[in-house]
């Protein structure tokens, strides 16, 4: 369970913060967050089949995508997806099977429809991150591969006040600046494998979670490279170069 209480976003605010958005996004935070987004395509690419963006959002990253593996994107924001599904015909992105207005919480897939599912710049967003997570990895396929790309807050330092301070605007804003790693840490069938600090300044972070039976995964995290298995045994994070 989350040990920080987290600001509660409400699924309206939300909606409302990204409809502000949505016209500048490509050009705001979508530049800041390039660098890892490109990342954690590059990832995706080096696997096969199918693919969920969960927030997927202008479609910013669909062109990145290998044609060979079929994409599905969902998001929360009709404006957002309105751009989406503009891009995806002005660049005849053929493999991108659907875009859904959809919440993240309740996703109306199968269980194990994909390969690959990923959520990235989306977590400090959600209303019940909790709640998301268990969709990402219910969605996944046994063997398949739950990636998550986001900003995880500091409890210490200045960047720690800094988002201490800023928390009170996260509504306004439309995310949480104060959001701990652990928070996400909860599905005993996902396994971290690889955790890799992201540029800008390290603010990001891509998690790379491995779909495993039940009781299998990761649960929470301890300084250094170590980590506590579901099973309460330590192993150490798999992190690339």
């Amino acid at each position: 369970m989350v040990a920080n209480k987290l600001v509660d976003m409400k699924e309206d605010a939300v909606r409302r913060a990204y409809a502000r958005w949505a016209p500048i996004y490509d050009l705001t935070f979508g530049l800041i967050a390039d660098y890892g987004r490109a990342r954690t395509v590059d990832f995706i690419n080096r696997r096969s089949g199918r693919v969920l963006e969960v927030g997927v959002g202008t479609g910013i990253s669909l062109p990145r995508y290998k044609r060979d593996l079929k994409i599905t994107g969902v998001d929360l924001s009709p404006e957002m997806l309105a751009r989406a599904q503009a891009r995806v015909k002005e660049e005849g992105l053929d493999n991108v099977e659907a875009l859904r207005e959809m919440d993240a919480a309740d996703l109306a897939f199968e269980d194990g429809t994909f390969d690959v599912v990923v959520a990235m710049y989306v977590m400090t967003v959600v209303p019940d991150p909790e709640k998301v997570m268990r969709e990402l990895s219910r969605v996944c396929k046994l063997g398949g591969e739950v990636i998550i790309v986001n900003h995880f807050s500091q409890e210490h330092g200045l960047r720690g006040l800094l988002e201490r301070g800023m928390a009170r605007f996260a509504e306004a804003l439309g995310w949480r600046p104060e959001f701990p790693l652990n928070t996400i840490l909860v599905c005993d069938d996902l396994r971290l494998v690889a955790e890799r600090p992201l540029q800008p300044l390290g603010l990001f972070t891509m998690l790379r979670f491995a779909k495993t039976e039940p009781g299998a995964g990761m649960l929470m995290p301890k300084s250094g490279m170590n980590a506590v298995h579901a099973s309460g045994r330590v192993q150490v994070r798999d992190v690339p170069a």
